[in-house]
């Protein structure tokens, strides 16, 4: 079986998601729509940068005295750890974009002119 190719990427539904909570949550909370606008705007822009941070990438030099079932169980392990972390690290970045994009929706509000 060959690769599956997903579109959009995980990456873009997630972001959509996001922004599709965020428009309801706050049209429903009463947010006009120059609020909610920045708040898109605002975590668009955050998330892209997180994003950008997530793309790791290292190299691992083996010995040459390792079978290829052990280099193959080594690279598991090592990509299923990997996984953990950015997983792990991930929803706790979810968590500060969405604190970061709260602290700036009040701001907005406040230095707006109404």
């Amino acid at each position: 079986m060959g690769d599956i190719l997903e579109f959009p990427s995980q990456q873009a539904q997630g972001l959509a998601y996001l922004e599709r909570q965020l428009r309801e949550m706050l049209a429903a909370r009463g947010a006009d729509q120059p609020l909610i606008d920045f708040a898109s705007s605002e975590l668009t822009q955050i998330y892209a940068q997180l994003s950008e941070s997530e793309q790791y990438s290292f190299s691992v030099e083996l010995p040459e005295t390792l079978s290829q079932e052990e280099k193959d169980a080594l690279e598991t392990q090592i990509n299923e750890g990997l996984g953990g972390v950015a997983k792990a690290n991930h929803a706790l970045m979810l968590r500060l974009i969405a604190q970061l994009v709260l602290a700036e929706v009040k701001l907005f509000q406040h230095q707006r002119p109404d």
